[in-house]
């Protein structure tokens, strides 16, 4: 009997490692999105002003696109931002979502910027955020011609990301018939 009870500390040691090993052999930047595959979260938002329309779920079907999420006081925005640009001069649509930022401050920094999107909605509340499951900015969401998100890259977009990741998942996209 005194053999198991000194075992069992000894087991419980064991199998905890093993639980730890595993975690840390994953990467932790890869936070599975629920959307994947499932139409985006309905919504509709207004845009930075009165004279500049915001955007809804409807509207982000016909084609692939994509839907970034942004903010004026993100701090790698500005790293993605000249992408972001690129991929807009490529003739890809990039709608972008201003979230938890206020309108003018928004507007202000794409006036600075200047303003790669398509359209762009305002997400102060963080609603549609809260929907889209974001987790923090950027990022973005690739969404086919049926408004279904079919990934989500959290984080800016680079170069290597564009060109291994999101360019041929968007020209797949856009093959499918």
């Amino acid at each position: 009997m005194n053999r198991w009870l000194f075992a069992l500390p000894i087991a419980a040691f064991l199998v905890l490692a093993a639980v730890f090993g595993i975690g840390l052999t994953k990467d932790p930047s890869v936070i599975p999105s629920q959307l994947i595959d499932r139409p985006l979260p309905a919504f509709d938002l207004p845009g930075l002003s009165a004279d500049a329309p915001g955007f809804g779920s409807k509207d982000l079907t016909g084609k692939p696109l994509l839907l970034n999420v942004f903010a004026s006081w993100c701090a790698a925005c500005p790293q993605e931002h000249p992408m972001l640009t690129k991929i807009a001069r490529e003739g890809v649509p990039v709608y972008g979502l201003a979230w938890k930022d206020q309108p003018a401050d928004s507007a202000k920094w794409l006036s600075e910027w200047g303003n790669p999107y398509t359209k762009v909605a305002s997400d102060p509340a963080a609603r549609t955020g809260i929907d889209l499951g974001v987790t923090g900015v950027p990022e973005t969401f690739v969404v086919d011609k049926r408004g279904r998100v079919r990934y989500k890259q959290i984080g800016p977009i680079d170069e290597v990301v564009w060109t291994t990741i999101l360019k041929p998942m968007l020209a797949k996209l856009e093959a499918e018939a």
